[in-house]
């Protein structure tokens, strides 16, 4: 066997050894930090019983790992990102569930006062209408997510609350699956959510956020409202310049939208419409410069609406996506 050969098998054996022992020192590690949060979501109220059962098939998902280290939001540009969302396809569904779920829609406006259209593009980008909710066990995912080193209080919140809700009998734990960061349903909701905002809209014996549309449109509405959405409001839109200006009033940072800027002093920059025309609403108007691409990409000014998209997911891509398809069904 010719030796470079020989070198190249006995490299991708020393890998393979070293990647399965990887594997193994971590597994162990998940299980000591499982036995270990036993104890803690008893001492937070949850039961002895619920923690055994529900945790009893709990493991360590390295592929959650990698999907929390590159998730699309944070790595796609904006154009790719909504591009990939925002199709004709997408775009017709939608329109044909807006029509064809006409009176629910009408209902859940009426009680929550949250535009359907907005209801609807939530519910095509989340899981493509109901069709990708979500394969993965819920709870190993939160258990995972719970034991990395990135983000791991605010999902051990997450998940003694998904216990506390198994307990109180409002979830199932044999029926939890969903995303691999722990959200289910049509809107994927969080456990979080669920507990904040989640209702039984069609008064059935209980929330079902799954197979019930009702229950995950009116929750998704009940949420939004009580967050501050505001009915009939525009969430935004992109704009174009074709001169330098302050790029101190550019925001790219989700997390903390500066610089609140009037449509008349917007205007009087030279910011127009993307088709060259001038902006043509209030110019009391107030609202923020965004560009997630950083120093190059789209420009968009955006308003309160746009904030309460940013409650649901911190991510200026996801944000606007979710407001472009909204502007693209209105019938």
């Amino acid at each position: 066997m010719d030796i470079y050969l020989k070198l190249k098998i006995f490299l991708i054996i020393c890998l393979l050894t070293i990647f399965k022992s990887t594997i193994s020192l971590s597994n162990e590690k998940f299980n000591e930090w499982l036995v270990e949060f036993k104890v803690r979501a008893i001492s937070q109220g949850v039961s002895k019983n619920t923690v055994d059962n529900a945790l009893k098939n709990a493991k360590f998902l390295e592929r959650i790992i990698a999907l929390d280290r590159k998730q699309p939001e944070f790595f796609e540009k904006t154009y790719e990102y909504i591009d990939k969302r925002v199709n004709e396809v997408r775009i017709q569904t939608a329109k044909k569930l807006l029509s064809e779920n006409s009176v629910l829609l009408q209902k859940v406006n009426t009680t929550f006062k949250v535009d359907k259209e907005i209801l609807v593009s939530l519910w095509g980008i989340e899981t493509n209408f109901g069709v990708n909710k979500g394969k993965v066990d819920i709870i190993s995912a939160l258990t995972t997510l719970s034991f990395d080193n990135r983000r791991s209080e605010y999902f051990e919140k997450e998940l003694i609350i998904l216990l506390k809700l198994i307990d109180k009998k409002i979830l199932k734990y044999e029926s939890l699956y969903g995303s691999w960061a722990g959200a289910m349903g049509n809107f994927q909701f969080m456990p979080s959510t669920i507990q904040n905002y989640a209702l039984n809209f069609d008064e059935t014996s209980e929330i079902d956020l799954i197979n019930s549309f009702q229950d995950s449109l009116a929750s998704a509405a009940n949420y939004l409202k009580t967050i501050g959405w505001k009915e009939k409001d525009i969430w935004g839109f992109e704009i174009q310049i074709d001169k330098d200006f302050d790029k101190d009033l550019i925001n790219s940072d989700s997390r903390n939208l500066k610089n609140k800027i009037t449509i008349a002093k917007l205007k009087l920059l030279g910011f127009k419409n993307t088709n060259g025309k001038e902006i043509i609403i209030d110019e009391k108007k107030e609202g923020w410069l965004i560009r997630p691409d950083g120093e190059d990409g789209p420009i968009y000014i955006v308003f309160d609406n746009f904030l309460r998209l940013l409650e649901w997911n911190r991510s200026l891509r996801f944000a606007i996506t979710v407001g472009t398809l909204s502007d693209k069904i209105k019938l």
